[in-house]
């Protein structure tokens, strides 16, 4: 019997009897498969991020109703496009710190030294946890009554939320998210349903910077926005204010 050059086959068969079964065992080696497709290339390590996780995202997306867009940019802001250490040896993708976490752990330098993070068995279960997380903590609350179309409105909620301390998280997000089209995937998810989301340009954005004396009220009045708007605008689940805070308010008119 011939075989190509390109393919060279060493099958060891062991037959016994197993309760008056055959049982054949086939051992196989040096096999090269000549009909592998070549590795996809990419043009940087996001792409292939994105790639990879993009179904995850939209998964998660169906059953906790967290734009897959923005799952993926945090993702891969908080594990550098998979090749962070805590993504590389603990599959933690998001920076989830262990708090009252029972599973493995892993330490690691991050606002303090030697930090405790949450350590999974595959990176599955940490884009899992990061849906628990967000939808089982009341301050994350007003990001779910944003529309899932809104990523910028989740951007600039997560950051007021207290999920990161970088004070630009929310223009990071928002980069990744239009560089890459990572909105097209909440799109593939919400089909019909999906309404595009109208922004302002950022130059008609209003902010303000909480003063003594300013209450939600106070300010909401000045600018003829309600409170409830308010709250949503800058992902706030009460009334709290603190002297230097900057709060985002209804776009200018003009």
């Amino acid at each position: 019997m011939l075989f190509s050059c390109k393919a060279k086959r060493s099958v060891v068969t062991k037959k016994r009897t197993i309760e008056n079964k055959e049982e054949v065992v086939i051992h196989e080696e040096n096999l090269e498969n000549t009909t592998s497709k070549p590795e996809k290339t990419y043009a940087n390590d996001t792409e292939k991020y994105i790639d990879i996780y993009k179904e995850i995202a939209q998964i998660e997306m169906r059953l906790y109703n967290i734009p897959a867009s923005i799952t993926l940019a945090q993702g891969i802001l908080e594990s550098a496009s998979g090749n962070g250490r805590l993504s590389v040896e603990a599959n933690n993708h998001f920076g989830i710190k262990c708090h009252e976490w029972t599973g493995a752990k892993i330490y690691h330098d991050d606002d303090a030294a030697q930090e405790c993070f949450r350590k999974y068995n595959d990176p599955k279960y940490s884009f899992r946890d990061h849906s628990l997380f967000l939808t089982e903590r009341k301050r994350y609350s007003n990001l779910f009554s944003l529309k899932k179309e809104d990523y910028k409105g989740w951007a600039k909620g997560l950051k007021a939320a207290g999920y990161a301390t970088d004070r630009k998280y929310p223009e990071k997000l928002i980069s990744l998210i239009e560089r890459y089209n990572l909105h097209e995937l909440d799109k593939e998810v919400l089909g019909d349903a999906y309404v595009k989301h109208e922004t302002p340009d950022e130059e008609t954005v209003i902010s303000y910077t909480v003063s003594k004396g300013d209450t939600l009220y106070s300010i909401s009045k000045r600018y003829n926005i309600t409170v409830k708007e308010l709250q949503n605008l800058n992902g706030l689940n009460d009334t709290a204010l603190s002297i230097g805070q900057v709060l985002v308010v209804k776009p200018s008119e003009n």
